[in-house]
């Protein structure tokens, strides 16, 4: 866990990795509670059955429940210290790189693009996350998180 006592710990550190967060399994349970809510019940998530003899051999989650991850793998990895408030902001560009298949286990690790001074005593914070699988070389999920920290 990176802990930072004040928003101004990151002005320096753009460019380079800040955290790591823990690793997470990937559920079935998680991909059919997202697929329920969410109602995207496709079958190469939802079907076990018949996702065994898909292209993957096994489901796999959906790329936007990936992505909706991404503040369980901050809570788990960064602790912002003397701020008020913090409010998602939005995304840049995120790309589903490759397949998530259940029993998998992500961990991400967060690279610091910008910090941009912004009013009332904010700063607005880019990110680059790395969604990585437990014994894949490559990410499954690359985005650039945008979030406004106000001290």
């Amino acid at each position: 866990m990176r802990v930072f006592e004040s928003l101004t710990e990151l002005k320096p550190l753009v460019g380079q990795e800040i955290a790591v967060s823990d690793w997470v399994e990937m559920t079935q349970q998680r991909i059919d509670q997202f697929a329920e809510a969410t109602g995207d019940h496709q079958w190469i998530h939802v079907d076990p059955q018949r996702a065994a003899a898909g292209p993957f051999g096994a489901t796999i989650a959906h790329g936007f429940l990936t992505l909706s991850m991404l503040p369980m793998f901050a809570e788990s990895a960064i602790e912002f210290r003397n701020v008020r408030m913090s409010v998602n902001y939005g995304l840049n560009r995120v790309r589903f790189t490759s397949p998530v298949p259940v029993g998998s286990e992500l961990r991400a690790r967060f690279r610091l693009v910008a910090v941009d001074d912004i009013a009332d005593d904010g700063v607005q914070v880019t990110t680059e996350v790395t969604i990585e699988r437990k014994g894949s070389d490559r990410p499954v999920c690359v985005a650039e998180s945008i979030a406004r920290r106000y001290a």
